[in-house]
């Protein structure tokens, strides 16, 4: 059995991360490293896939950044979604010659985690590629969306746990008019160790659905094997 190298990383603000992923996703290429999953937080953001549109965001760009939440295209597929504290984001660096199975695959994942925390969800696939993501009930819970480059993936999933959901009612999340978004905390009404707790449960679903080892690599050894520090060292 391959292995899938995990790696913790804390909270990362999302250009870094998006940084951070091209670096990990070249070493992928190059088969320095096998597949990895990056499971991080992020600052307060929202973020553009490619097929974004304007309306998406209301109320314009500067009147978000007044509530402290940033404003960041990405070339992930999608529509806008919102990434903050307490949410789990999760990067999957992976070969894949499959991109719809390599989906459908890490929404299994995200359904068997959620399971395994008592909360029953479901795929929509029937609906279209708007509906890509983890549902509970007629409510949303996880978010998907990858960009794939010289047949290695990069982007993947967030997982709203413990993150607040104000930011969400403010856009069109994933473009879907009236979507209403939920957490683990608010289906479960968990405790403040939410987070940690799933993010164990979602590493161990995803290397299972994908038939691999899970296997723990600091942040230290991942940048060795990249080559260089990330992030740099403040001088």
């Amino acid at each position: 059995m391959a292995d899938l190298w995990v790696v913790h990383l804390g909270r990362i603000e999302y250009r870094d991360a998006r940084g951070l992923q091209e670096r990990v996703r070249t070493a992928r290429q190059e088969d320095r490293i096998p597949d990895t999953l990056l499971l991080l937080e992020h600052d307060p953001v929202y973020t553009r896939g490619r097929r974004s549109g304007p309306a998406e965001l209301p109320m314009g760009e500067d009147w978000y950044r007044c509530q402290g939440i940033d404003v960041v295209d990405s070339n992930r597929g999608g529509k806008v979604t919102y990434h903050g504290p307490g949410q789990l984001v999760g990067y999957p660096i992976m070969r894949t010659d499959d991109v719809l199975d390599f989906v459908r695959t890490m929404e299994r994942a995200i359904v068997a985690a959620l399971a395994a925390e008592g909360v029953e969800a479901r795929v929509r696939t029937p609906e279209g590629p708007d509906y890509t993501g983890v549902w509970t009930g007629e409510r949303k819970i996880a978010s998907i969306g990858v960009h794939v480059a010289r047949g290695v993936a990069a982007h993947g999933f967030a997982v709203n746990v413990q993150n607040d959901l104000q930011p969400f009612e403010w856009v069109v999340p994933c473009g879907l008019e009236g979507v209403r978004m939920t957490s683990l905390l608010r289906e479960t009404a968990g405790s403040g160790e939410l987070l940690r707790c799933f993010r164990r449960r979602m590493a161990f679903a995803f290397a299972q659905a994908h038939g691999l080892r899970q296997r723990l690599v600091s942040e230290r050894r991942l940048n060795a094997a990249l080559g260089a520090p990330f992030p740099p060292v403040p001088v």
